[in-house]
């Protein structure tokens, strides 16, 4: 059950509804809620992404590509261990083999070893290569000592990347970041591999040659590492991802894709974004969690299909560990808290910011705990593990209204020295810390919360569109909202609450709710589910019979039949 939230039903702005009467009315008026003004707005065809040529950076990016294609060097793309990382890796590396680059090629960090970024560590092992060039991709912007270093060795540097800048820039023979203090372009929410595909963009222009393969061909990978990411879909970002979705429907997608779907259960015919999301991604971020992400760019690179279904079965299994310790860590971190979520249900006052710790947590997989502990307690979480030599690496998640590396930034600001390195987005970040400071660390973590959202409201807030009519309970709405999308981040799926009678209650999977619900006073009975329910909470404890359910219209396939099921995120008693 859902404690102490308050469910706030979006607002519509009749004028706004009123232009968009060609859809169907719930379709409308979610569209009308997420801001939509036009119905241009929701088309996805190619010519409604922001020109090429209005990122700032591109065209200095492009002529240093070009000077360095002309010397035949060699060119290493130096890329992050998530999903949004591999992909731009790959989409690079691809691009620049097709476009007649002399020797191209990747090296990711293993975060093991090397930690996150572009650092001297780095540019030594990348050094022993002997490049003429090295690009980062989703990262680089906070890398100044490693910049630094390739520089002294006369090796050129290009960053491409999306993460919030610093005070001090790396001294970057170029920089492509769409988030740098004075830029100006349209969209601030690009991934990683959303910058990279606009340099791929803006390179193929300038070679002029009708023969290249176009940057369009490369889209799956961007949608891949866009929704992986969890940016913003704004308007861009949607042409971005709903082009690379077609793309993969009609199998016309890299083979690694396809395969990472395929291992999946998912048809690629049938694909959305969430199978990006919550099928793909996180086959293709075990590889950074727990091994290395070489594994799953080498899965995006390769032509053939059958290594590229040999690396993700690889990948799928890597995959199915990272649940099993991820399992472990959970029932840790959630039973660390409990204190804390009673607290939230007797209204008592609770903490702003947590910060959790365990020696034994997996250092790949602590973003993951601190991202579920987040959802049961609505505030913001850093999941801590041990790195070694007296230090601990974090990983934050947050809440709506508190930017996480900006409270970041405000602890080291006020307190030098205290945060050791860190870096990140609004709602996740990255951050190093001695273990002996711990404790201080988290007090000023807290402290910089309650600045940013000294009340809380936002994060206890649910919104929803509302209660559907009995009608619109069914199949065809559910069919209707997965092809009105793609849904994510900024532009979220819609959700609905109303109060349902519960019966036929059952755990599924270990961890799952199952029920059969009705509508009170309808006499009308649907399948629904409660993913994760269990999670963090006693299997016998009592079930309301009666609840005001938070829900998606979600389609269960099975054996070819496709069947409506209410997908519960919340249950409010």
């Amino acid at each position: 059950m859902s404690h102490g939230l308050k469910i706030v039903r979006r607002s519509v702005d009749p004028a706004r509804l009123a232009r968009l009467q060609q859809f169907a009315p719930v379709i409308a008026r979610a569209y009308a809620a997420r801001g939509i003004e036009d119905p241009l707005q929701l088309s996805h065809v190619l010519e409604r992404l922001l020109p090429v040529g209005t990122l700032e950076g591109v065209e200095a990016a492009v002529a240093l590509l070009l000077a360095h294609r002309a010397r035949a060097t060699r060119v290493l793309v130096v890329g992050d261990f998530d999903a949004d990382g591999a992909t731009s890796s790959a989409l690079l590396v691809r691009a620049l083999r097709a476009y007649g680059f002399a020797d191209v090629d990747f090296l990711v960090p293993n975060r093991f070893e090397y930690g996150y970024g572009l650092s001297p560590e780095i540019v030594t092992l990348a050094a022993q290569r002997a490049p003429g060039l090295i690009i980062t991709v989703d990262n680089g912007i906070s890398s100044i000592e490693g910049v630094a270093a390739a520089r002294a060795l006369g090796i050129d540097v290009l960053v491409t990347d999306h993460h919030l800048p610093g005070a001090t820039l790396p001294a970057a023979n170029v920089i492509v970041n769409p988030n740098l203090p004075q830029a100006s372009f349209g969209s601030r929410a690009l991934a990683g591999v959303g910058v990279a595909f606009y340099v791929v963009a803006a390179l193929h222009r300038a070679l002029a040659d009708r023969n290249l393969p176009s940057p369009a061909q490369w889209l799956d990978l961007v949608a891949l590492g866009t929704v992986a990411d969890v940016v913003a879909l704004d308007e861009n970002n949607r042409v971005l991802v709903a082009q690379g979705l077609q793309r993969v429907r009609a199998g016309r997608c890299t083979p690694g894709v396809r395969a990472l779907l395929e291992v999946g259960g998912r048809s690629i015919s049938d694909v959305i974004a969430a199978d990006f999301g919550f099928t793909a991604g996180p086959r293709l971020n075990a590889a950074g969690r727990l091994d290395d992400m070489s594994l799953g760019i080498r899965c995006l690179i390769t032509d053939s299909p059958t290594e590229a279904l040999a690396l993700a079965s690889r990948l799928d299994q890597l995959n199915i560990e990272r649940r099993a310790i991820e399992a472990g860590m959970q029932s840790q971190a959630m039973a660390a808290v409990k204190p804390l979520l009673a607290a939230r249900r007797s209204d008592a006052p609770t903490r702003a910011g947590v910060c959790l710790y365990d020696p034994g947590w997996h250092q790949g997989v602590v973003g993951l705990v601190a991202g579920r502990v987040k959802e049961r307690l609505r505030r913001p979480v850093i999941a801590f593990a041990d790195a070694g030599e007296g230090l601990l690496r974090g990983s934050a998640r947050s809440v709506a209204g508190v930017h996480v590396r900006d409270v970041l930034e405000a602890v080291s600001t006020q307190q030098p020295g205290l945060l050791l390195r860190f870096g990140g987005h609004a709602m996740a970040a990255g951050l190093t810390v001695e273990a002996a400071r711990l404790d201080e660390f988290a007090r000023a973590f807290e402290a910089q919360v309650l600045r940013f959202c000294p009340d809380g409201t936002l994060a206890d807030r649910i919104e929803t569109d509302g209660a559907l009519a009995l009608d619109d309970i069914a199949l065809p709405t559910a069919e209707a909202l997965r092809a009105a999308g793609p849904w994510g981040q900024a532009f979220p799926e819609p959700s609905f609450d109303q109060a349902f009678r519960i019966d036929r209650t059952r755990v599924v999977g270990e961890k799952h709710l199952k029920m059969r619900v009705e509508p009170e006073g309808s006499g009308r009975h649907f399948d629904a589910i409660a993913f994760n329910f269990f999670q963090g909470r006693e299997r016998d404890a009592p079930l309301p019979t009666r609840a005001n359910l938070v829900y998606r219209l979600g389609v269960n396939e099975y054996m070819g039949e496709r069947r409506l099921q209410l997908l519960v995120e919340h249950l409010l008693e």
